[in-house]
């Protein structure tokens, strides 16, 4: 039996994907996506779903992505309110209270690592913890600006200022955190892309020594392997086209360039 051929996947030992843009577009999938995701894992290697979406659990993320056709675990979707958890406990102690500026992604992860989520400064958190959720309003933003004048650690899940819906372009979590920076003149720690720690997150899941990010955007995707120090796959079925790529700077620049991920089930040929 002849070998194999080499794949530009095989030389990693996990694949950290992006979702919106690189397995799916809205509430379709990118065509060949599914199928090249049972590919690249039929060849023995661990996939992981990255986003910085807050809002969702990990399980419901997953979910979605079942419904689509893939097959995996709830803890192979990393959300950023994940990350951002897990930034939390590293500077508290466990069972610790933790103001949540957010929805239900930031609500399950907290709990998921032994924290204890509040909505009142009242309540006596330690660190306060922001991610977008279409219900945070001005009571909650006040409680936010009351604990962060008060000196407690903050992160944030990403400064995302937009984010894509149905009926167009909202306003993201970047634009709620702004309204604390405003008022507080402080700034968080953030844990999604284009931050490291979303990736970092992915890695210590998977105990990857050498994976690849593929995402759809030089500015989060990319810059959050470089950041981390990993090689990038940029695809172009979401954000980025062809054309963007003229004159990218080093820090954005990604290993490889594919029009899809079927581009993962060929040689490797680098930008």
């Amino acid at each position: 039996m002849s070998p194999l051929p080499v794949l530009l996947v095989d030389g990693y030992d996990a694949v950290l994907l992006d979702l919106d843009g690189v397995v799916y577009v809205g509430e379709h999938a990118v065509p060949g996506a599914i199928e090249t995701i049972d590919a690249v894992r039929e060849r023995g290697h661990r996939v992981i779903y990255l986003t910085n979406n807050a809002s969702r659990a990990g399980s419901v993320v997953a979910a979605h992505l079942r419904e689509l056709g893939v097959q995996l675990e709830d803890s192979d979707v990393v959300t950023s309110a994940q990350a951002a958890a897990r930034m939390v406990a590293d500077q508290v102690p466990a069972g610790a209270a933790v103001l949540v500026v957010g929805g239900d992604g930031l609500v399950v992860a907290l709990s998921e690592l032994g924290l204890r989520p509040v909505w009142s400064f009242d309540d006596e958190p330690i660190a306060v913890v922001q991610g977008f959720s279409p219900d945070v309003g001005w009571r909650l933003l006040t409680e936010g600006v009351r604990a962060v004048r008060a000196g407690l650690p903050w992160v944030a899940s990403n400064l995302d200022l937009t984010i894509p819906t149905t009926v167009g372009i909202a306003p993201g979590n970047g634009m709620l955190v702004n309204v604390i920076r405003q008022v507080t003149g402080a700034e968080p720690l953030v844990a999604g892309k284009p931050e490291r720690h979303l990736v970092e997150e992915a890695v210590r899941r998977t105990g990857a020594e050498r994976p690849l990010m593929v995402g759809d955007r030089l500015d989060t995707d990319i810059a959050a392997a470089q950041r981390y120090g990993c090689d990038s796959l940029l695809v172009l079925t979401g954000v980025t086209s062809e054309s963007d790529l003229d004159d990218v700077p080093e820090h954005l620049r990604p290993t490889y360039v594919g029009a899809d991920l079927r581009s993962l089930l060929v040689p490797p040929m680098s930008v």
